[in-house]
């Protein structure tokens, strides 16, 4: 039998959610979630609704210009003269412009405001960026007949079909209506048309804009499968922000050892070692200068305790036991705290004992 470590393809495979860090770093690379389709119905919604609020401004411009071209071209020597071409082009031309540059420009706003509702502000150029990937034929290739381009290619499709039987449907409805226009007044067949063009531009756009959202739907979903990490990548961007875990529990130990090897160096220093006997042991010093009371100068259990009863016996220093001020000394004070007012009465007949042992051994 061969075994196998199932546990490297659990960590291989995308299973966890992007972090922050993740989001972070595909935002200033360009990948963000944009769907074309809502970009392309909201200028579209954007500019029919501009041409339909400017439709009494841009129709008498319009009427204006073909008068205008219908008068010069009543004589077509003198309009097509070479002295009088460029001018009766600009005058045409800048006519012509007045009545366009309007809806371009709604449509340029609408672009703007649509892909900042959809990525917010984002200044990259990691997008613009030559990749010699993309000049290799067979790649390019690949991204041709790919899955993402196939299913945009689909997509393209079933659009413009979906719009064009809308439109036919809503049409053939309407075709005895259509088909009496030849009889109708030139005012009333252009207001009916208008009404028409209208009623299928309505439709249509509405079904652009339930595909634009089943679309941004589809985009985030994509995105979030393409932002997926394996378990592996997770732990390596961990390792990165906070630093490999056995290295930081080295450093700690470190840490520890240097500041116990300082905290040793200090007992002999104690004015008196308190201990509960066995378990605990709290060092103490009062001294005048630094501190108003007295502070806790070293503190350990079991092994720690017995090497700090041991120096204190090398150093003659005295060893008192009290159980319950051992234990609320190491569980409330910290090295190089003061002791709390509630354990004043007690330390202070602790070090009255003390010195009194002192003051009877120099006697001697």
């Amino acid at each position: 039998m061969i075994k196998i470590n199932l546990q490297l393809f659990a960590e291989s495979e995308k299973t966890e959610k992007p972090t922050p860090k993740k989001r972070r770093e595909a935002r200033q690379e360009g990948q963000v979630v944009q769907s074309r389709e809502v970009t392309t119905v909201y200028i579209l919604f954007s500019s029919f609704i501009g041409l339909k609020l400017l439709n009494e401004l841009l129709g008498k411009q319009l009427s204006r210009l073909t008068v205008n071209i219908f008068n010069e071209v009543k004589n077509p020597e003198v309009f097509l003269h070479i002295n009088n071409l460029i001018p009766n082009g600009l005058k045409i031309f800048s006519t012509f412009a007045l009545i366009v540059l309007p809806i371009l420009g709604i449509a340029f706003i609408s672009s703007l405001v649509i892909s900042y509702l959809q990525v917010g502000f984002l200044f990259t150029t990691k997008t613009l960026q030559i990749k010699l990937n993309r000049l290799n034929p067979v790649e390019g290739l690949k991204r041709i007949f790919s899955k993402r381009a196939l299913m945009e290619l689909f997509k393209s499709v079933f659009k413009i079909i979906l719009a064009t039987y809308v439109a036919y449907s809503y049409l053939r409805k309407n075709l005895l209506t259509i088909l009496q226009y030849p009889q109708m007044e030139l005012a009333e067949s252009l207001f009916s048309f208008s009404n028409l063009t209208y009623n299928v531009i309505v439709r249509v756009l509405g079904i652009l804009f339930l595909l634009a959202i089943i679309d941004y739907f589809f985009q985030w979903r994509q995105h979030e499968k393409n932002l997926m990490m394996t378990k592996q990548e997770i732990k390596e961007e961990y390792k990165q922000t906070e630093g490999d875990p056995l290295i930081k529990s080295k450093i700690k130990e470190r840490q520890r050892r240097l500041a116990m090897s300082r905290m040793m160096q200090d007992i002999p220093k104690a004015d008196v070692i308190i201990t509960n006997p066995t378990h605990y042991a709290v060092a103490l010093k009062y001294d005048r200068e630094k501190f108003d009371a007295p502070y806790v100068l070293g503190k350990g259990v079991d092994i720690i305790a017995e090497n700090i009863k041991k120096v204190a016996k090398e150093n003659d220093i005295p060893i008192v036991e009290n159980k319950p001020l051992a234990q609320a000394i190491y569980n409330n004070i910290e090295i190089g705290e003061m002791i709390t007012e509630d354990l004043y009465e007690v330390v202070a007949e602790v070090l009255a004992y003390v010195y009194s042992l002192k003051d009877e051994f120099r006697g001697t």
